[in-house]
């Protein structure tokens, strides 16, 4: 499933990232340090490369930062992402691992 298909039909973003479900201050600081400055960036280049982008240097991915980013680009907490989707998620991260 494309991160695209989670977008269809939201309103408009706001520009910041921490009005995105799952963002708050941390974690949008955190983004906008690996060159994520906002909601249209993160949709732009997806969960999977963001995740990779925060954990360059980290030996451990986490994957409920995956599943938030995820639930972030679709508008919805990361609790509502289907257990497919998830597991789908989590092998495109393997795939692109480097």
């Amino acid at each position: 499933m494309s991160i695209v298909d989670g977008c269809a039909g939201r309103k408009p973003m706001s520009d910041d990232l921490e009005a995105l479900p799952n963002i708050g201050p941390v974690l949008a600081a955190e983004l906008r340090a690996v060159g994520i400055e906002s909601p249209e960036e993160l949709v732009r280049i997806g969960s999977v490369s963001a995740t990779l982008r925060l954990a360059r240097g980290s030996p451990v991915v986490r994957y409920n930062l995956l599943y938030a980013l995820e639930g972030a680009v679709r508008g919805v907490r990361w609790h509502a992402l289907p257990r497919p989707d998830r597991e789908a998620l989590k092998e495109r991260l393997r795939e692109e691992a480097p």
